[in-house]
């Protein structure tokens, strides 16, 4: 049985009420919901929000689907660093007499799992994950470097939770910038005050922290320690429902770990660095909702204006 990350007060009446008003619809699976229509089409505005602050990047679009191939979680690091996190693909791979048995198993209500097997794939665990090595096959970059819109793509993390603001599938609105040092640096900072004026326009209560990624264990306390004394990743916390404040967007600096691992080079042959920024697009939908109301009609006009103009 998996452990469920408990919820506190406010945050179980938030998601009655999301469901209570078909904001949200429950799948019987903690962290896995569907969404209404009015959700959809606020997350829609969200989105196209950040498409409209992205243009001055002039970013090269991309689109991947939910899976990749397992390979490329242990050659980004990932699954050593996040096994708690990480979702692997598996399918029935027996004879007509075991799928038989595995329907039985179902039936009865028991472990079916044993007729399974690990594929080839594993869900995105991070939009930015298939970036890298798409651009690691281009050969050496540009000096200047290439930005790469992911777009919103539907990304897996295993941390189920009764938090309505805390999902195991999410959209994820990731764009990833490579190029030198002080070129990715710079443009990650430059980001982090435009996704602050952004979320404040909407009148959310957000504020910028130093973070760290859940790195697992011992090694990973050390990993995180180091994150933090690097300054390598930033948060934009929402006050959503108490008793704390919830991540809705990141901004991280990667140095030349990605490179290094997929083989990413710049014209010069020097490995190139990587930053990439990501909105969890539910979170603010969430945040937005429990912010202003749950009917998205009646929000303030200075919203609904940023919204759908």
């Amino acid at each position: 049985m998996v452990d469920v990350l408990p919820a506190s007060p406010s945050q179980e009446k938030l998601r009655a009420e999301l469901f209570a008003h078909g904001l949200l619809i429950d799948s019987g699976v903690p962290g896995v919901v569907g969404q209404g229509a009015a959700f959809v089409e606020v997350l829609q505005r969200v989105d196209a929000m950040v498409t409209k602050l992205a243009a001055v990047d002039r970013p090269e679009r991309m689109s991947f689907p939910p899976v990749m191939p397992r390979s490329l979680l242990g050659a980004s690091g990932y699954l050593r660093s996040f096994p708690q996190l990480t979702g692997s693909v598996w399918s029935f791979h027996g004879d007509e007499s075991a799928a038989a048995q595995q329907a039985d198993r179902a039936d009865r209500g028991e472990d079916w799992g044993v007729h399974q097997r690990m594929t080839d794939v594993a869900l995105v665990p991070a939009a930015c994950h298939p970036v890298y090595p798409a651009m690691a096959r281009r050969g050496p970059l540009p000096v200047d470097g290439v930005t790469i819109d992911a777009g919103a793509a539907l990304v897996f993390r295993h941390e189920p939770s009764e938090d309505p603001a805390r999902l195991q599938s999410f959209r994820q609105r990731e764009i990833v910038r490579i190029g030198t040092a002080s070129t990715v640096l710079a443009w990650r900072n430059d980001w982090r005050a435009r996704a602050n004026d952004m979320l404040l326009g909407l009148g959310l209560d957000v504020v910028m922290e130093e973070a760290n990624d859940p790195f697992f264990g011992r090694s990973g306390r050390l990993l995180a320690a180091n994150q933090r004394a690097q300054a390598l990743k930033f948060e934009l916390l929402a006050h959503i429902t108490e008793p704390n404040r919830t991540a809705v967007a990141s901004f991280n600096y990667h140095l030349d770990h990605f490179a290094v691992q997929h083989g990413i080079a710049l014209s010069g042959g020097e490995p190139a660095h990587t930053a990439c920024l990501g909105f969890g697009l539910e979170r603010i939908v969430v945040g937005l909702l429990a912010t202003h109301g749950l009917e998205p009609a009646h929000w303030p006009a200075t919203v609904r204006t940023a919204l759908w103009s």
